[in-house]
């Protein structure tokens, strides 16, 4: 594995901890049947969805992700600082804490997601990601890093969104690590907006600041322990801030433009609450437990 991939200093036994009220097994396990069908025929519809026009297809995207965490027993609520633009490539950046990240983006801002190269090799779930036009990165290999910036401005300039967690792992969301400027390479190429995207996880006890807890699905975390954690933890709600837009007209670069991105989506985050010490590494995750980039 390379040494240069990133590393969060976040553990499933450090971190997904939920001290809140808890849900009956029987009552979690309804729920856990509600949301893994519901994906289940979201993955099912996509080669028909992709038939219909844009404008339908992404209602119906929408919508859909929009009942994946309702129906795994997550609340969603979403802010918008800055409207939507009618067309155009847009890449969204956002922090990363849950494979929940996922949906709750395609809910309000459907787009192209960035992921591993290794998710096109997994069964069922790998074809289809390709087929719903997933941008796969060889994450693993520098020499790649190239040929990945190129295929995410080819998509920004055919006026498609692309969206990405440049964190490059997922962090418990109790603070966050620095955001890896290639991908802002590829806006600053293309001539794209950044739309940074603030995700926080609040339950009824910590309303005031981010308390992921159980949502939280870091380090060697099994995909299946983490989607029990979910449906037991009551009284999670996931908030969703859309923030004001980004230029990515070059002048300050790559660098300047990744800083500025994460000051917008984490800077708030990082101010509630005191960096975390023990440090788990992304390459701890075996290849099925995870759909990270």
């Amino acid at each position: 594995m390379s040494v240069w991939l990133p590393v969060a200093p976040c553990t499933p036994d450090g971190c997904a901890r939920h001290t809140g009220a808890v849900r009956a097994p029987l009552t979690a396990a309804v729920l856990l049947l509600a949301g893994c069908a519901l994906v289940l025929l979201g993955v099912a519809c996509v080669p028909l969805v992709r038939l219909l026009g844009a404008a339908p297809r992404g209602r119906l995207t929408r919508r859909w992700a929009r009942a994946v965490p309702r129906a795994f027993g997550v609340r969603l609520t979403v802010r918008w600082h800055a409207p939507e633009p009618a067309t155009g490539g847009e890449l969204v950046v956002a922090n990363h804490i849950s494979w929940l990240d996922i949906p709750l983006i395609a809910s309000v801002l459907p787009g192209r997601m960035v992921a591993k190269s290794e998710i096109r090799r997994w069964p069922l779930l790998g074809p289809l990601a390709a087929l719903g036009g997933t941008l796969f990165i060889e994450r693993d290999r520098l020499r790649a890093l190239p040929t990945a910036v190129r295929t995410v401005a080819a998509a920004l300039r055919s006026g498609s969104r692309v969206v990405a967690f440049p964190e490059g792992s997922t962090w418990c969301g109790r603070n966050g690590g620095a955001f890896r400027p290639a991908v802002f390479q590829a806006a600053i190429d293309a001539g794209a907006t950044v739309r940074p995207v603030r995700i926080t996880y609040r339950t009824a006890e910590h309303r005031s600041g981010p308390a992921a807890g159980a949502v939280a699905f870091v380090g060697s975390d099994p995909l299946a322990a983490s989607l029990w954690r979910v449906v037991r933890a009551a009284g999670i709600t996931a908030q969703v801030d859309v923030l004001a837009p980004i230029p990515a007209d070059g002048e300050d670069g790559r660098r300047t433009l990744a800083r500025r991105a994460r000051a917008a989506v984490l800077e708030p985050v990082d101010a509630l609450l005191p960096r975390q010490t023990a440090v788990a590494s992304d390459r701890a995750k075996r290849p099925a437990e995870s759909v990270h980039h």
